[in-house]
């Protein structure tokens, strides 16, 4: 059976379209980068402020400094994490746009759901960040420092610790977004939570290997991520069967 042919108008509105969405896209991306960029002088700013906290929140007794090893090593992590910095200030801002380019094309019942969801990433995101900061990296390094004795001391250099440390923050920030991933397919019709029920094991397994990716290459850090991400995985399918 042959199709219709696209009349020369319904052709030209289709190409009008998707020149809208292109535009529409370009100017989002262009709006979240200058976001980014003029935050990016408040980051700096804040960076060492930022790197004295997490050292002094993280460190225990028995590790009382850390070490640089090159002359612009500690410039270097201060931009890395200005610029770190800098993207989590504009994210509320990026958040928006992102809402904006995305909204015209939902219905009013998709666009509450919408707003709820991108309000309740940025909590979560806030949340994991803070567990991160606050509990699991003074418990890796006072783990870190329970293997010195007299003779073996820890000299822990600050470009290590400022990654170790911004990788977890960043990863538990990531993995607090389990439950709204859970809520979302189930929300959408793409998956059943009966079969989420049967297929735990996996789910289990593949949190255990993203936990793996997602932090340094020791097994203290994985069950530190993975064991709270299975839990919000329970509790993100507990709220999609009583929402749904």
């Amino acid at each position: 059976m042959n199709q219709p042919k696209l009349t020369n108008k319904e052709d030209n509105d289709e190409n009008q379209s998707l020149i809208s969405h292109i535009e529409a896209l370009r100017k989002m991306l262009l709006n979240s980068l200058i976001a980014v960029f003029a935050l990016c002088p408040a980051g700096f700013f804040l960076a060492p402020k930022v790197i004295n906290f997490l050292v002094k929140n993280s460190l225990p007794s028995q590790i009382s400094k850390l070490h640089f090893f090159s002359p612009i090593e500690v410039f270097i992590i201060q931009l890395k994490t200005g610029l770190i910095i800098a993207l989590i200030l504009a994210f509320p801002f990026i958040a928006n746009e992102i809402k904006k380019f995305i909204l015209p094309a939902l219905y009013e019942h998709e666009k509450k759901f919408l707003s709820w969801l991108f309000f309740s990433s940025t909590i979560l995101f806030a949340v994991g960040s803070l567990v991160c900061i606050f509990l699991i990296l003074p418990l890796i390094m006072n783990f870190s420092a329970g293997f010195a004795t007299e003779n073996i001391q820890a000299t822990i250099g600050i470009g290590n610790f400022i990654n170790i440390s911004g990788g977890l923050i960043i990863a538990f920030g990531l993995m607090f977004q389990f439950p709204l991933l859970i809520i979302l397919a189930v929300k959408l019709n793409f998956i059943e939570p009966e079969s989420l029920k049967n297929k735990r094991p996996y789910v289990l397994v593949s949190i255990l290997i993203l936990s793996a990716i997602l932090t340094p290459p020791n097994i203290i850090s994985q069950l530190l991520l993975g064991v709270p991400t299975y839990i919000l995985f329970e509790t993100g399918l507990f709220i999609a069967e009583k929402i749904r």
